[in-house]
């Protein structure tokens, strides 16, 4: 099994193609109520559907790694783009910038390398 896409739901599709094309997303597919992403690495999508509202208390966290967080993080503020916080050194062997859509969905941009799938604490294979 592989996770395919995750879709978010905004108000205001033109308000996040530009978000997210600012990201670095490639946009694919567009339409009305739709729009589909693929990121620039990897096999991944990211769409975005067109709602009425989005719930104040959704609490979900989307997470793009970039090898270049730091540049990424200029790159994105020079765009106008706020951040929750920095690039920072996380316990959990992280370095995390943090960050809301126009939507106010929370992403996280970071950077792992081998700590993202094998953290000195991963458990043993079962």
């Amino acid at each position: 099994m592989r996770l395919n896409q995750v879709t978010v739901g905004s108000t205001n599709l033109e308000r996040s193609e530009t978000f997210y094309r600012t990201l670095g997303l490639d946009l694919i597919v567009k339409d009305e109520h739709y729009l589909r992403f693929e990121c620039p690495d990897g096999e991944s999508t990211f769409s975005v559907d067109l709602v009425d509202e989005v719930p104040d208390a959704e609490q979900v966290t989307l997470y793009f790694e970039s090898d270049r967080i730091d540049d990424d993080y200029e790159r994105l503020r020079g765009a106008g783009i706020e951040f929750e916080h920095p690039p920072t050194d996380m316990a959990w062997l992280w370095r995390e910038a943090r960050l809301r859509d126009p939507d106010g969905h929370r992403l996280c941009i970071f950077h792992a390398e081998e700590n993202r799938k094998n953290p000195p604490w991963r458990l043993p294979p079962a």
